[in-house]
């Protein structure tokens, strides 16, 4: 079956059959499309297949792989996850928010709060959601399908090139610092690593610019960050 690209789409990844149905029937009675995972690495596959709006993802899974999955997760994507847990220690919630977590959820939760804190998700990346495709140029990017073309020509993006320019497009005409962006992309522990961004700033520029040397739509702005115009 194929997706419905109107609606955002949420994978929920948690091995109790029980949950996965309830925030099922919970989300899609909200309005959302949903699709499951029981485990960590299927999880991954499916966000590789295709990136969701945002991610549900249980922490303390039979596999035990849940803070493992978004750590690696957060190393090429940056697509909103809330934490379900267990456990309401301060520990389990500050590791999980370091390793990119967006937000944490302890059960049992209400689902009335659930579907608000994903709202509030979602917010923060609504110039995303709210169209399927964006061009600017001669480029076009189809956010459903992950796909981007320039002049007609598909483009092969890395997973992280594709994770940054999907940060510019949710953030466009924002400025957007070296830290925040070094941040969602490599987690917190990356923020220093600088070297990292401009590596990948001169990858997206090579693909995406007409002129590598007088870049237009992806702007620096010095000893700051950058900024996206479309």
């Amino acid at each position: 079956m194929s997706a419905d690209l109107t609606k955002p789409e949420v994978l929920v990844i948690d091995d109790e059959v029980q949950i996965r149905r309830l925030l099922r029937m919970t989300l899609e009675e909200a309005g959302y499309a949903v699709r499951e995972a029981s485990c960590a690495l299927t999880g991954q596959g499916e966000v590789l297949h295709r990136t969701p709006s945002a991610i549900i993802l249980e922490l303390e899974m039979a596999d035990g792989a849940g803070l493992e999955m978004l750590k690696r997760l957060r190393e090429w994507n940056a697509v909103p996850v809330m934490i379900l847990s267990a456990s309401s220690k301060e520990y389990c919630k500050i590791a999980a928010l370091d390793a990119g977590a967006d937000d944490f959820l302890t059960k049992p939760f209400g689902c009335g709060e659930l579907l608000a804190r994903l709202r509030a998700l979602l917010r923060r990346i609504k110039p995303a959601v709210a169209a399927n495709s964006i061009c600017f140029g001669r480029v076009e990017v189809d956010l459903g399908r992950r796909r981007v073309t320039k002049g007609g020509q598909t483009l092969k993006l890395t997973a992280m090139e594709y994770a940054l320019l999907q940060l510019f497009i949710t953030h466009r005409d924002k400025v957007l610092t070296h830290r925040h962006i070094l941040r969602e992309l490599w987690g917190p522990k990356a923020e220093a690593q600088t070297h990292y961004l401009r590596t990948y700033m001169l990858r997206l520029r090579r693909k995406l610019e007409d002129d590598l040397h007088a870049p237009k739509y992806f702007q620096t702005e010095s000893g700051i960050g950058y900024r996206f115009l479309s």
